[in-house]
């Protein structure tokens, strides 16, 4: 199963700016639906994405794709 951090990430990007990070603005700043980031979020619900919006995530995140998705075994 793949897993997104998004959850992670954002708590690390909040941590850094020492600021709050709403979904709307990772949304709005990274070009990926806000509804597919909460479906990407929910673990218990399984969601295809596009490259490009992992491209995005990775972009607004600064970081690499491993960060962003891993692979979990069922």
């Amino acid at each position: 199963m793949i897993r997104f951090k998004i959850k992670e990430l954002i708590a690390e990007k909040e941590f850094k700016e020492r600021r709050k990070i709403t979904l709307q603005e990772v949304a709005d700043s990274a070009g990926v639906n806000r509804s597919a980031l909460s479906k990407m979020m929910n673990p218990s619900y399984k969601y295809s994405t596009t490259t490009k919006a992992i491209n995005s995530l990775c972009v607004y995140f600064d970081c690499n794709v491993e960060d962003v998705i891993s692979y979990v075994k069922d």
